[in-house]
């Protein structure tokens, strides 16, 4: 599987911004998870006042990382 497949059958459906929620279902992880994800700073990430706002950019960047750890 590549970047483009990840995309397109992950994410194309998510919009640009993404919150800890729709991050979380697009990973397939708890949102428990998911804040652990961001605290860890596993996913690179803003803070807007108290929520946290994950770019898709990020995400693909965080899976293609992942993608390339499975395969060494």
């Amino acid at each position: 599987m590549n970047f483009g497949d990840i995309y397109a059958l992950v994410l194309k459906e998510y919009p640009d911004i993404l919150t800890v929620d729709e991050m979380s279902k697009a990973l397939g992880v708890s949102t428990k998870t998911g804040y652990q994800l961001l605290r860890e700073n596993k996913i690179e990430h803003l803070k807007v006042g108290r929520a946290y706002k994950v770019p898709k950019a990020h995400l693909l960047s965080y899976l293609r990382l992942g993608l390339r750890n499975a395969e060494n």
